[in-house]
C-alpha cells in the first residue's frame, strides 16, 4: 500500500490507490485475475494499488466496468492527476475542468492537443533528465488533461497557434506526422477553433508567452501565464479583461480557422515519412 503520512493521508491519490486494493480484494480477484480481465500488466496494476503509479483514464474506465462502481474509480482519478501539479498549475487545472469557454494561444503545441509519442518525447528533452516511471507519471498527467474535452457538453475551445510550433518538429518523423494529423482533425471539430498566427503577422502584443483565457458558467473568468518555470495565475477582472482584448487583437492577426485549417493540412502532407 501507499505510505501513509502527513503529506499522503489526505492526497486524493492516496485514497484511489487504498480504494483500488481494497476494491479488489472485496472481490475476490488476485492481481494475475484482474490482469487477465483488464488486459494490463500484473506489476503495473499493483502499483496503482501502491501509489506508485497514475494511471490514464483508459485504464479507471475499464477498473470501473470490472468492480462496476459507476464511475467512482474515474472521479478519483480526475482528482489524483492533480497532485502531479504545482500549486499554481493545479488551481489553473480545476478553473480549466470547470471551464465552459477556453481561449489559448501557444508558441509550442499545447497539452490539449497532444498525441501521447510527441508528449513522451517532449517531456523526456526536460533540462533535468527524467526517469522512466516519472516520465510516464508525467506523459498520464498531461494526457488526462484531455479528458476534458470528451465531455458532454464539451467547453467551447480556440487555440491559436504560433506558426513555430508547427514548424519546429521533433525528431521522430512519423511522431511529428501524428501530431500534425491529430491538429488537423482538431480543428474540424464542432466545438474546437483552431488559429494560425503566421510570421508575417510580425510581433504582437502576446507573442512573447502563452496565455489561457477560461470562462465559467456564470460568467466568472480567470487568465494564466505560462513561463518555462513558473505560472501567473490571475483572477483580478480588469486584469482578466486586459488580456481579453490583447487575446482578440492577436486573434485578429491570425489566418482565418479556414485558411488555418488549409496551411495545417499542407504541413501534414509535407511531413509524410
Amino acid at each position: 500500500m501507499v505510505e501513509k503520512n502527513s503529506e499522503s493521508e489526505d492526497s486524493a491519490r492516496w485514497v484511489l490507490a487504498c480504494e483500488l486494493r481494497r476494491l479488489r480484494e472485496a472481490s475476490g480477484r488476485s492481481l494475475a485475475q484482474l490482469a487477465e480481465e483488464t488486459n494490463y500488466d500484473r506489476t503495473y496494476l499493483h502499483r496503482l494499488e501502491t501509489g506508485e503509479r497514475l494511471s490514464k483514464l483508459p485504464v479507471m474506465e475499464a477498473l470501473d466496468r470490472v468492480y462496476g462502481t459507476g464511475g467512482l474509480l474515474v472521479r478519483l482519478w480526475r482528482l489524483a492527476r492533480l497532485d502531479a501539479f504545482k500549486d499554481k498549475y493545479r488551481a489553473f487545472m480545476q478553473y480549466e475542468a470547470k471551464a465552459t469557454i477556453i481561449h489559448k494561444y501557444s508558441l509550442i503545441v499545447p497539452g490539449l492537443l497532444q498525441t501521447e509519442g510527441f508528449a513522451r518525447l517532449a517531456l523526456s528533452m526536460a533540462p533535468t533528465p527524467v526517469g522512466a516511471d516519472e516520465l510516464e507519471e508525467s506523459v498520464a498527467a498531461r494526457l488526462g488533461r484531455q479528458e476534458l474535452l470528451r465531455r458532454t457538453p464539451s467547453p467551447n475551445l480556440r487555440i491559436i497557434l504560433d506558426e513555430a510550433a508547427l514548424r519546429r518538429p521533433v525528431l521522430d518523423s512519423e511522431v511529428w506526422h501524428g501530431q500534425l494529423a491529430r491538429i488537423a482533425d482538431a480543428a474540424q471539430a464542432p466545438t474546437i477553433t483552431i488559429q494560425v498566427l503566421p510570421f508575417a503577422a510580425g510581433v504582437q502584443s502576446l507573442s512573447g508567452g502563452p496565455l489561457s483565457l477560461l470562462w465559467m458558467a456564470d460568467d466568472s473568468a480567470v487568465a494564466y501565464l505560462e513561463g518555462n518555470r513558473s505560472g501567473e495565475l490571475i483572477e483580478e477582472p480588469d486584469e482578466v479583461q486586459r488580456y481579453r482584448l490583447s487575446y482578440d487583437h492577436l486573434r485578429d492577426a491570425a489566418l482565418s480557422p479556414r485558411n488555418s485549417l488549409a496551411f495545417i493540412e499542407q504541413l501534414v502532407e509535407e511531413s509524410r515519412p
